[in-house]
């Protein structure tokens, strides 16, 4: 039986990383297989492409440039990880995919919507999300929730809040155009709430 693919979007900082953890570990409680994966990345040419693209020193990366190495790596992801682990029986918790291209590299950078589908159908062979869960949160607590953390931000989180904002609404529009394949989460609440809420979503799918 072919197992369940669950992704985890929105803005740095909207707690995407500890609340697919925490399902995770109630989906294994249940008795689940679960597998956590991460885009870009999740692969040994993945990581070394985050690694490129997530650096603040490759500022002069352009648009579309940048959209097609999160193509590349989502290409060798559902090749290498994602489509073998669904053919287990797996429930595949993914921190971004489809989506984030969408958002980011559309809304935010301007590139054409339908160019970045076309590139990205073709990346991921057909293995689409069972469910998106988007996290909703404003720019200015994303950011303040990334400086708390005392890391440092990368190229991506460098950006302007006017940028993000841009990518919150597309987010927003992407979950408004297909209500079916998504879940938009208040991500302002507690760490609790939060996750009732992401739970309740994913039974919806696991029955």
């Amino acid at each position: 039986m072919r197992g369940k693919f669950l992704v985890f979007e929105g803005i740095d900082g909207s707690g995407k990383t500890t609340q697919l953890k925490l399902l995770g570990e109630k989906l294994s409680a249940w008795g689940y297989q679960v597998l956590y994966t991460r885009e870009p990345g999740g692969t040994r040419i993945g990581e070394t492409v985050r690694e490129l693209l997530l650096d603040p020193q490759h500022s002069e990366l352009v648009p579309v440039a940048e959209a097609l190495l999160y193509a590349a790596a989502r290409a060798q992801h559902v090749a290498q990880v994602i489509f073998p682990a669904l053919q287990e029986g797996k429930i595949v918790l993914c921190d971004r995919f489809f989506d984030s291209s969408l958002a980011y590299q559309g809304f935010g950078r301007g590139m054409e919507i339908s160019l970045l589908q076309q590139i990205n159908v073709a990346a991921i062979a057909g293995v689409f999300p069972d469910l998106v869960i988007v996290l909703d949160l404003n720019s200015e607590t994303g950011m303040e929730r990334i400086n708390l953390s005392e890391r440092a931000a990368d190229r991506i989180e460098q950006e302007a809040d006017e940028f993000l904002e841009k990518v919150r609404a597309g987010y927003l529009s992407l979950a408004g155009g297909d209500p079916s394949h998504y879940r938009v989460i208040d991500a302002n609440g507690s760490i609790e709430k939060v996750q009732e809420d992401i739970v309740r979503a994913v039974e919806e799918i696991l029955r």
